[in-house]
């Protein structure tokens, strides 16, 4: 596949790296945007605009699969979206960073008008980071949390605490509920697929998967969750800041927003109904103390500012927030937020790349979900007309995966040894990223 990238941004450059392996990947900017990172890639790089016909002939339109916009100017994506489709008719994908970009967008697209702008697909990275962090929040202690088959069944990400009662014994041994499978495990940063005889240790990052009643019942037996999260601070009153309180407003939990910015404070008031607004410094200790911030059962720092996320993030820890959720701007930060203590690490970076795999994917595979700033994925796969029926313990599947969940004319079976694989399901498959390639082909019946 050929793919052009408009935009040596930290996007450009996840994206690039992601597919540069196995596809002619393109990167299109002004050599002055391009990063030394872009040089450790086999990639071709062509300065100028794609706003510019002559660069995108040379950058070859014509012969392109995607065309990908993610500069950080929404007029200048939009323009060379409009210009690459007039040329060649090639799949647009177009970053923007304001929301009434997406709102017109998505108006258009319901009155079938979106060709008139020529894109195929809009991306609005901090409305997905938005999402990531309201379904972690909504789970007490979760440190990942997603929803399938229209929340029948979902996964679960928990950290094993020094008391837990799982701590130091076989997954074979534990006792988890019927309808619940762990599906990965990671220790001191490497991640792997558990056996029956693997031993848990304090520290490892459980991932789990099943139907969503077994896990409330795995949640409530093993960690804890019989207090939901009630009371939520944020750091930050931007446009994440702004839609996370509002998402939250809907379930009656308590928010306070705190945000420096005395205008944008007024307009944070006259937008939410039932949000706290105060004018201040999230860094700022005596503040903090005297919100009672500590009383929060989490705190998310989603200001524009690693440096600030992080002290705002440690603060809160110190005061004895319960959990802390940080944005994090720069994704090689991701490691350092986790090593110092902060709960959960989120990045707009890795929410966008987990949409721009699944523009990617075949039409009977997608990537539902990636875990652990993609290290693993949750691929759907519908299994082909001509596969030959077996039951799951005869599969002969080349690399180590979990098949976690059957999705048979709107049935949602949690697999066992014996359940039937045949054409037509849809099948749920847990595995490492550079394992994906090889169950995607498994599955391809020729």
């Amino acid at each position: 596949m050929k793919i052009i990238i408009y935009g040596a941004s930290e996007f450009g450059y996840l994206i690039a790296n992601e597919f540069y392996q196995q596809n002619d990947v393109i990167v299109i900017d002004n050599e002055a945007n391009k990063s030394d990172d872009f040089d450790k890639l086999d990639i071709s790089f062509i300065s100028g605009t794609a706003a510019d016909v002559d660069i995108l002939r040379k950058a070859g339109i014509a012969q392109a699969d995607v065309f990908i916009a993610c500069t950080a100017l929404d007029d200048a994506n939009i323009v060379a979206c409009g210009i690459a489709k007039k040329m060649s008719g090639v799949k647009t994908i177009c970053f923007v960073n304001h929301e009434e970009y997406k709102k017109s967008f998505l108006a258009l697209k319901d009155s079938e008008g979106l060709s008139t702008f020529a894109i195929d697909s809009i991306i609005w990275p901090e409305e997905l980071l938005t999402k990531e962090i309201f379904r972690i929040v909504t789970v007490a202690k979760a440190l990942d949390v997603e929803n399938f088959a229209n929340g029948k069944a979902k996964l679960l990400e928990y950290k094993l605490e020094e008391h837990s009662v799982l701590v130091d014994k076989k997954v074979k041994d534990c006792g988890f509920p019927a309808e619940t499978l762990i599906v990965g495990l990671t220790r001191e940063g490497e991640l792997s697929i558990p056996y029956g005889e693997t031993v848990l240790q304090e520290g490892d990052k459980a991932i789990f998967m099943g139907s969503s009643h077994s896990l409330d019942i795995l949640a409530g037996k093993f960690f804890h969750e019989k207090n939901s999260t009630k009371t939520v601070t944020i750091i930050g009153g931007g446009n994440v800041g702004l839609m996370l309180a509002r998402d939250l407003e809907s379930l009656k939990m308590k928010v306070k927003i705190i945000e420096k910015n005395e205008a944008r404070c007024e307009f944070l008031s006259e937008t939410l109904t039932n949000t706290l607004i105060i004018n201040g410094d999230g860094t700022n200790l005596e503040l903090l103390n005297e919100e009672d911030i500590g009383d929060s059962d989490v705190l998310i720092s989603v200001t524009n500012n690693d440096e600030k996320n992080l002290l705002c993030s440690l603060l809160a820890k110190q005061l004895g927030v319960k959990r802390v959720v940080a944005r994090v701007t720069k994704f090689l930060n991701i490691p350092l937020f986790e090593q110092v203590g902060i709960d959960i690490a989120v990045s707009t970076k890795f929410a966008a790349l987990h949409e721009i795999k699944n523009e990617f994917s075949e039409t009977n595979i997608g990537i539902l979900a990636t875990v652990e700033q993609g290290k693993a994925e949750v691929l759907d796969i519908e299994i082909p007309e001509n596969f030959e029926t077996k039951k799951l313990m005869e599969l002969k599947l080349p690399t180590r995966a979990v098949i976690c969940m059957v999705n048979r004319k709107n049935r949602v079976i949690i697999p066992k040894g014996d359940t039937l694989i045949m054409a037509g399901d849809d099948v749920l498959i847990f595995t490492k990223n550079e394992d994906a390639q090889k169950i995607k082909d498994f599955f391809k019946v020729g």
